[in-house]
């Protein structure tokens, strides 16, 4: 990729990248390449070391917990986020699982090459980061309440505010094993939960393509987390806000 990349792998689709000062954007997207995230994609595995990090433009991708039982999903990244955080805090290998869950497309990095710019960029590369790590630990705080406290429906109404965020679009695919994976709930429960949303005029679901039809009914149903999260985020971006909604 040549510096200042434009099109639907601009770096500044990315919020971390976007708020870069131009001349550090460049620079960094000298060492940028194009990459599709394709559903099911695993970006890191645990115990292994990461070898490339993610800048993502569309798409959601999950970082999920592997217990005895099936993977329960910890936290998402979208376009305002990086996937490979472990990197840059200086971890050996993760303990979680990387995965694409909404397909979309982004930027990627060699680790070592990302490790030689974090060093190099007077600083503002890493203070980003740091953002996007706050914003991380906040996500992760209200989906561990979340997730023992708000009901099925509110929660699956959050996820697809935050994916359709992400997306910048009301339209997009989602199969009900993946969201039953990420609310951690059975797919009869999803079924249901989808049922209900739908027949309140929130969304449509046809052949594993949610439609948002009505966002202020749905954030209706969702639970204060979602509010909670995206003015973290944000805060943390704020030059990036417009452009992101």
């Amino acid at each position: 990729m040549t510096n200042g990349a434009t099109g639907p792998y601009d770096p500044q689709g990315n919020r971390i990248l976007a708020a870069l000062p131009e001349a550090e954007r460049r620079r960094l997207a000298s060492h940028l390449e194009p990459a599709e995230l394709d559903i099911g994609d695993v970006l890191y595995t645990p115990g292994k070391s990461i070898d490339t990090v993610w800048f993502p433009i569309l798409g959601v991708c999950s970082i999920l917990a592997e217990l005895d039982g099936p993977a329960v999903e910890v936290a998402t990244v979208g376009d305002e986020g990086m996937v490979g955080l472990p990197v840059f805090l200086g971890v050996g290998s993760p303990t979680e699982r990387a995965m694409v869950q909404v397909p979309g497309r982004g930027l990627r990095m060699d680790a070592d090459r990302f490790r030689d710019e974090i060093a190099v960029l007077d600083g503002q590369l890493q203070q980003l980061l740091q953002r996007c790590t706050q914003t991380m630990f906040t996500q992760l705080a209200r989906n561990a309440a979340c997730n023992r406290s708000h009901r099925t429906r509110q929660r699956c109404a959050r996820w697809l505010l935050m994916t359709g965020d992400r997306m910048h679009s009301d339209h997009f695919p989602l199969t009900q094993r993946f969201l039953a994976q990420m609310l951690a709930v059975r797919r009869s429960s999803v079924s249901e939960v989808a049922g209900a949303l739908a027949e309140d005029g929130c969304i449509s679901y046809s052949r594993g393509i949610i439609t948002l039809l009505d966002r202020e009914r749905l954030e209706a149903n969702a639970c204060s987390c979602y509010r909670v999260i995206r003015d973290t985020i944000d805060a943390a971006f704020p030059a990036a806000t417009d452009q992101a909604r």
